[in-house]
């Protein structure tokens, strides 16, 4: 899940982990586990966190998920778009 915009709050920990709390809530209810989602939170306007790590958002030390194969770690979007399994 991309937390896009953050640059409007000015990358808020706070904020960014209100949304993955509402969000996993959800996910469950659609019958997902959250721990198998990837949270990132980006700045499309500024590029943070897409391809690169971001300085603007110090506190985010990456995401991690469970997987078939064991738990997978990355920082940014592209990370955790290379790390979706296949259907």
């Amino acid at each position: 899940v991309a937390v896009n915009k953050m640059d409007t709050t000015k990358w808020s920990e706070d904020r960014f982990n209100e949304i993955i709390k509402e969000t996993s809530t959800f996910i469950k209810k659609v019958g997902y586990n959250p721990k198998a989602v990837a949270f990132v939170p980006i700045s499309g306007w500024h590029g943070d966190n897409m391809l690169d790590e971001s300085p603007n958002m110090g506190w985010y030390k990456g995401w991690s998920k469970e997987t078939k194969g064991g738990v997978v770690k990355g920082k940014t979007l592209l990370d955790a778009i290379d790390a979706i399994e296949p259907p």
